[in-house]
């Protein structure tokens, strides 16, 4: 349906379709999944339209959007990438997965994303709940906060669940607190100890609640 161009009527009009119809876009106009993250520095949300990027912009003052579905072929995409342009954000991406062990080279690379962004800064994925949940927990990580803290950022509340292959995302802050917090900074445990594959292997799904999450609500 989009092929990524937006110069033309037809093109924008294909990516509002799109974005509304196959990307779930048109649930995300009446529910932001917005919340805050540390006051005044980093906000959370589902990826937003073009107009409430611009209401943030305006609100908070937010400098830096930062992608974590990265870049994709999707009528979404061009349209907020279109708009934080326009606005005059910077535009980062920092693609994660949502059922996968959290990788040790995108974690390395978004602590250097945090520590030399322009703030505020808003993170986004597509409906805001798991690799937004990850990121922020991440965050208040790096800022000297707990893991408890982090975990707290994964949260049904945000539409997340943590018995379904998501969950995973729980199980990576979980064993932080269990293998280093207290005996070794959080990125001093990332590099010398985080065992990706040992993740991957020992955490367990839900199987009903991944049914739920995968193949009734959609998620990516």
């Amino acid at each position: 349906m989009f092929r990524g161009d937006l110069t033309s009527r037809r093109d924008r009009a294909r990516a509002w379709s799109d974005s509304l119809l196959v990307d779930h876009a048109a649930f995300r106009v009446l529910w932001d999944n917005w919340a805050e993250v540390a006051p005044g520095r980093l906000y959370r949300c589902n990826h937003p339209t073009p107009a409430r990027l611009a209401r943030a912009a305006r609100r908070h003052g937010i400098k830096t959007i930062i992608n974590l579905r990265g870049h994709r072929q999707c009528g979404s995409d061009a349209l907020s990438r279109e708009a934080a342009g326009r606005i005059g954000l910077v535009h980062i991406d920092a693609p994660f997965e949502s059922r996968g062990a959290p990788h040790k080279d995108r974690i390395l690379r978004l602590a250097d994303i945090y520590r030399t962004m322009a703030e505020p800064a808003l993170i986004h994925c597509k409906s805001g709940a798991d690799r937004a949940g990850l990121a922020s927990g991440l965050f208040i990580l790096l800022d000297g906060g707990t893991a408890r803290d982090a975990l707290a950022q994964l949260s049904w509340r945000f539409g997340h669940f943590n018995r379904s292959r998501t969950g995973i995302l729980d199980a990576f802050f979980i064993r932080y607190a269990l293998e280093g917090e207290g005996r070794k900074p959080f990125l001093d445990w990332l590099r010398e100890d985080y065992d990706e594959m040992a993740l991957r292997r020992d955490f367990v799904a839900g199987g009903l609640a991944s049914f739920v999450n995968d193949r009734l609500l959609a998620r990516e």
